[in-house]
């Protein structure tokens, strides 16, 4: 089950600090936007989202989106974050991962993925060779497609006891 299981567990991005990404080697980070970044459909990043993604700038990360989500939802939301963006990411496929590794310009193991759900972010990350992160979602998402989609992906949700806390 290795293409379900991610390489580190963080209850959300705040958790994945500069020091840890230093300390893993990673370069690049390629987001999720919805229940990672901000809650489902919501056009603004959440404060601890905003607060992350200027300490990881400001430690050298470079960072990209990668969504499933058309250009209409992403490209508003990756302005306000001052990043460059892949809209139509087809995850798990590897499309979009590939192309932001890409942009990105560096290894794949210098790479990370950082998403919150198992069948499309983490199985992209893995499929495509970069290390994947997983975040629990902001909140759960009340449609009828994304309920059966969690309740299906639960059986490979990573224990609580796997996130990495740093000091």
């Amino acid at each position: 089950m290795f293409i379900f299981r991610p390489t580190y567990v963080f209850e959300n991005v705040a958790g994945i600090t500069p020091a840890f990404l230093k300390r893993m080697h990673i370069k690049g980070i390629i987001l999720d936007v919805d229940n990672t970044m901000t809650t489902h459909n919501d056009p603004t990043p959440t404060d601890y989202s905003l607060k992350w993604l200027e300490s990881v700038k400001k430690a050298g990360i470079k960072l990209i989106i990668v969504s499933n989500n058309k250009p209409q939802r992403v490209e508003p939301f990756a302005e306000i974050l001052g990043l460059d963006y892949v809209s139509n990411g087809r995850k798990p496929l590897t499309y979009g991962m590939n192309e932001a590794v890409r942009r990105l310009g560096f290894a794949k193991s210098d790479i990370a993925a950082v998403g919150d759900q198992i069948f499309t972010d983490i199985m992209g990350a893995n499929l495509a060779g970069v290390r994947s992160c997983f975040v629990f979602p902001i909140e759960p998402e009340t449609s009828i497609p994304f309920r059966l989609k969690r309740a299906l992906e639960k059986p490979l949700l990573p224990s609580r006891k796997r996130i990495i806390r740093e000091v």
